[in-house]
């Protein structure tokens, strides 16, 4: 019976959960602003971690990046202290922008939204007749 998880897979749920309390609790730098890890993909080979960072502020996403670069080392040194795993994966920082994304897809589909109310192409009363043939339908079967 295979396992269900790879190794890779649970060192990276556990560098998550480690780095986040490390970067919320000991990192200093006010550059780092307030943040989120996303996701944490660590290669087969252990050597290195993609750290994907959500930034709440996202004008300010590029400066928490760099600022999370420059703190990388520090961080390293900490987990392998915290974890007790033979090497510590190298730290490469991302912004992940699928909340942003996501908040913009968000805003297009409600602004597409209101211009068919306000040109008079949506008609809720067609969607309830619409509704109503299907049902009658349904039951006819």
């Amino acid at each position: 019976m295979p396992r269900e998880f790879k190794r890779s897979e649970r060192v990276a749920g556990s560098l998550r959960r480690e780095l986040a309390q490390l970067i919320q609790m000991e990192v200093k730098d006010p550059e780092v602003g307030f943040i989120s890890l996303s996701d944490v993909e660590v290669s087969r080979d252990l050597a290195h971690a993609k750290v994907f960072v959500t930034v709440f502020e996202s004008e300010k996403a590029a400066s928490s990046v760099k600022a999370l670069k420059r703190a990388a080392g520090y961080l390293r040194h900490r987990l392998g202290q915290e974890m007790h795993i033979h090497s510590v994966p190298e730290l490469h920082f991302f912004h992940d922008s699928s909340v942003e994304t996501g908040q913009r897809m968000d805003s297009l589909i409600d602004a597409a939204v209101a211009a068919d109310r306000e040109s008079g192409h949506a008609d809720p009363d067609a969607d309830a007749d619409a509704d109503a043939d299907a049902e009658a339908e349904d039951s006819g079967n």
